[in-house]
C-alpha cells in the first residue's frame, strides 16, 4: 500500500493476475515468481544542457520476466514516471506478450521528465546518455525497448544509433533490432506507428462479431488523443463509427452528430490539443463519462476510469487502449452492471505485435509490405480474442480474467517444461 493506504499501481497489476490465478488454481511457486520483477535497473546520469549547466537525470528499466523470450517494453518519458509505475507496466507487458502469442517477455523503462521542457538537442543528449547508462542491460536478443508516452520513432533512432556505436565494430550493422518503433529509414516497419490504434479497432470488430453488432452503427467517446487515441479515432471514423466526444490534456469536446476526425487531427497538430476546435462544443472533463455512447475508449494514463466515473458511464463496452486505465472498483462495478470491458493486455497489444514483426524484419534484413504486416496483425489478434472468448465461457468470468488465464496458461506451460534453475 502507499502511504495514504491506496493500493500502488504495481500491487493493482499483481492483483489482476492473482484473480485469474485463483480461477485456475495456479501453484504458489508460479504466483511468487510472477509477483516480482526479475531485474530492476536504476541509472543516474549527467547531461550538459544548452545553457552550459549540468543536470542529473534518473532512468529506469524494469525487466519483469523473460521465460518466453527477450524482455520487451516501451520507454516512457513523463513527469509522473516512477519506479512503481514502471514495475506495473513491465508486469502487464509479460502478460500482454504471452496473450499475443509472440516470443517475448515483459519489461518497461522510462525517465521522470517532461520532454517539452527541453530543446531537441538536449533531448538527443539525454536519450544518448540514458542509452549509454543502460549499456548491456538492453540488446536485440536480451531486452528490446520501444516508444511509449513521450517518446517517438526519432527517440528510438537515437537509442539504436547510440547502442550501435558502443557495440564492437563487427556487430554495428546487426543490432538494429535493439529497439522497435524506429523510423522506416532506420529499420522500422511500415504500419508500426498506428499499430496500437489499429489493434484497438480490431478488438472492437471482434467484440461486434460476438454481439451481432455493426461497427458502422457505433458511437464512441475517446479519452486521450495522442498516438494511440488519435490513430484509433481516425481508423474508427473511416470504418463508419461516429466519434461523439474526444478528450485530452487540453480539454474535452463534444459533437453528438460526430466529430470530423481528420480536421481535428490537423487542429491538434497545429495547436497541441483538442481545445479550441470550433466544430465541437467544449464541456467539462467529467462530462466525457456522462455522454451516451456505445463504446468508451480510454487511451490516456492509468486509473482514469474510477468508480465514480464508472457509475455515470453509459457505454455498452469499454475498450482499453491505455495501460491500466480502469480501477479495480470500477472494473467490478462495470461487470456487475453488464458493461463489457476488453482489457488492455488484449485490446492494445497491436503495438507490441507489430514490434515483433519489426524485430523479425531486422533479423532477416528484409522489409515486409503493409498488407503483410496488417494481415498478420489481424490474424494474431483474432486468435488471441478467440482464445479469450473460449476461456470466458469455460470459467464464466470477466473478460479480463479470461485474458490473464490464456496468458498464464502459456507462461506456466513453458515453466513446467523448462523447470526452475537450478
Amino acid at each position: 500500500m502507499t502511504s495514504g493506504g491506496q493500493r500502488s499501481l504495481h500491487q493493482a497489476a499483481v492483483a489482476q493476475f492473482q484473480r485469474a490465478a485463483d480461477l485456475i488454481d495456479l501453484e504458489p511457486r508460479y504466483r511468487e515468481i510472477l509477483s516480482y520483477p526479475k531485474n530492476e535497473i536504476i541509472v543516474n546520469f549527467p547531461v550538459t544542457l544548452d545553457d552550459g549547466s549540468m543536470k542529473v537525470f534518473t532512468g529506469y528499466r524494469i525487466q519483469h520476466n523473460n521465460i518466453l523470450g527477450p524482455y520487451k517494453g516501451g520507454l516512457r518519458f513523463h513527469p509522473k514516471v516512477d519506479l512503481d509505475e514502471v514495475r506495473a507496466l513491465a508486469a502487464w507487458m509479460t502478460f500482454k506478450t504471452a496473450l499475443g502469442g509472440i516470443p517475448f517477455g515483459g519489461a518497461k523503462g522510462g525517465l521522470t521528465i517532461n520532454p517539452g521542457d527541453y530543446s531537441i538537442d538536449e533531448m538527443r543528449r539525454i536519450v544518448r546518455r540514458f542509452t549509454h547508462a543502460l549499456g548491456s542491460n538492453i540488446g536485440p536478443d536480451h531486452d528490446i525497448p520501444a516508444p511509449d508516452m513521450g517518446t517517438s520513432a526519432e527517440t528510438m533512432d537515437w537509442v539504436m544509433d547510440t547502442y550501435a556505436n558502443i557495440s564492437p565494430p563487427g556487430f554495428r550493422q546487426s543490432v538494429k533490432g535493439v529497439v522497435t518503433g524506429k523510423s522506416i529509414a532506420c529499420g522500422g516497419s511500415v504500419g508500426r506507428e498506428e499499430a496500437t490504434g489499429r489493434g484497438v479497432l480490431y478488438s472492437l470488430r471482434h467484440w461486434c462479431g460476438e454481439h451481432d453488432a455493426r461497427l458502422d452503427d457505433l458511437s464512441i467517446s475517446v479519452q486521450g488523443f495522442g498516438n494511440v487515441g488519435g490513430h484509433f479515432a481516425d481508423l474508427a471514423a473511416q470504418a463508419g463509427c461516429r466519434i461523439k466526444a474526444v478528450a485530452d490534456h487540453t480539454g474535452t469536446i463534444v459533437n453528438t452528430d460526430g466529430i470530423d476526425i481528420p480536421k481535428l487531427r490537423r487542429h491538434v497538430d497545429e495547436t497541441g490539443g483538442v481545445a479550441g476546435f470550433d466544430m465541437a462544443d467544449k464541456v467539462d472533463t467529467e462530462d466525457l463519462f456522462r455522454i451516451e455512447t456505445d463504446v468508451f475508449v480510454p487511451a490516456a494514463l492509468e486509473n482514469q476510469l474510477t468508480l465514480e466515473r464508472a457509475k455515470v458511464l453509459s457505454a455498452r463496452v469499454v475498450v482499453e487502449a491505455a495501460n491500466g486505465p480502469t480501477t479495480r472498483e470500477a472494473d467490478e462495478h462495470l461487470f456487475a452492471n453488464g458493461v463489457d470491458v476488453v482489457p488492455d493486455i488484449l485490446a492494445n497489444s497491436g503495438g507490441v505485435i507489430v514490434s515483433y514483426f519489426e524485430w523479425l524484419q531486422n533479423k532477416s534484413a528484409r522489409a515486409w509490405s503493409f498488407d503483410d504486416v496488417d494481415s498478420r496483425l489481424r490474424e494474431l489478434m483474432w486468435v488471441a480474442h478467440d482464445r479469450v472468448v473460449h476461456a470466458l465461457r469455460r470459467y464464466d468470468c470477466t473478460r479480463r480474467d479470461a485474458a490473464y488465464i490464456v496468458a498464464l496458461d502459456r507462461i506456466i506451460d513453458v515453466y513446467d517444461r523448462r523447470g526452475i534453475f537450478p
